[in-house]
Formats: C-alpha cells, sequence, structure tokens
C-alpha cells in the first residue's frame, strides 16, 4: 500500500521520489518536495505509512517531517464496494517531530537477524484527531478495528 501511494503522490504532486544513492535499500523520507536537494528540511519531508490498525502508527525512523498516513481494511466480501478487497477509509496528513516517537524495544541486534527497530507514535490517537483529510462515513471502529457501518448512521464512527 505505501509503495503504491508513493508512486501515485510522486506522479500527481510536488513531491518526488527520495533516492538515497549510497544504497538500494530506501530509506527516510519516502519523498521530498521537488528542488529541496539531497538533504531536505523536515519540512520538506514527506513519509507514506500505511496500516490496517485503526490508530497504532509504527516507523523504523523517528524523524521530524510531514507523514501521510492510510488506514485500510481487507474487505473480502466486498461489502463496501463491489470489486474492491482492499478498501481505504480514512486518510490523515500530519507534521510529526522525533519526540512525537518513543522506541519499541525489538530482537534487532548488531549481529544481525531479528526484528527491524521500530519506533511508535506516541498517544497516536491524540494525535492523529483532526488531522483526517478523507474519512469515509460507512466505516466504524469496533473492537480496535475498522469495519463496515451496519446501517445505523447516527452511532459514533470511532474516527474521530
Amino acid at each position: 500500500m505505501s509503495a503504491s501511494s508513493e508512486r501515485a503522490l510522486h506522479s500527481v504532486s510536488n513531491y518526488e521520489k527520495h533516492k538515497h544513492a549510497d544504497t538500494a535499500q530506501q530509506r527516510f523520507p519516502d519523498l521530498r518536495r521537488k528542488g529541496s536537494g539531497l538533504n531536505p528540511s523536515p519540512q520538506d519531508c514527506l513519509e507514506s505509512k500505511a496500516s490496517k490498525r485503526p490508530w497504532a502508527l509504527q516507523s523504523h525512523y523517528d524523524h521530524a517531517g510531514w507523514y501521510i498516513v492510510w488506514r485500510y481494511l481487507v474487505d473480502p466480501t466486498e461489502t463496501l464496494e463491489p470489486g474492491k478487497p482492499v478498501v481505504v477509509w480514512r486518510v490523515d496528513i500530519i507534521f510529526l517531530e522525533k519526540q512525537d516517537w518513543k522506541y519499541e524495544s525489538s530482537t534487532a541486534g548488531a549481529a544481525g537477524g531479528g526484528r527491524t527497530h521500530t519506533f511508535g507514535l506516541s498517544e497516536a490517537a491524540k494525535r492523529l484527531r483532526g488531522h483526517a483529510v478523507y474519512r469515509r462515513a460507512d466505516v466504524v471502529i469496533r473492537g480496535g478495528k475498522p469495519i463496515p457501518r451496519n446501517g445505523n448512521h447516527d452511532e459514533d464512527s470511532g474516527t474521530e
């Protein structure tokens, strides 16, 4: 999902893929504002994240910059949209600082192997509140998961 969103943003926005000449591995940021150079400032960085989780957000880096967060759900019955088993139900855009991230221990070590280092967004639901630029009204949060709304449109969506 993140790779697809990066390609889309590269093709239709003023952001371009940020290539790292010294390695094939992609590092922060995914995209940089066109013309910002090889070492863009945090204001010129855009990291694209995708998650099935309604609020939690993780990254391999704790860098300051703009983040676009694509929330999606897998809908194998295609209840929300026929022909689309994967549906984006919310998109947030937010500027995050280094101190917004907390290190989440892992089994990654100097000897190699194990999980890569991971940072989680502190108080993610609180930080993301008010930053949705797209939100489907037919998706609600139940039991900590996004699901299709079932009839009653007066119920709390749990997305704000």
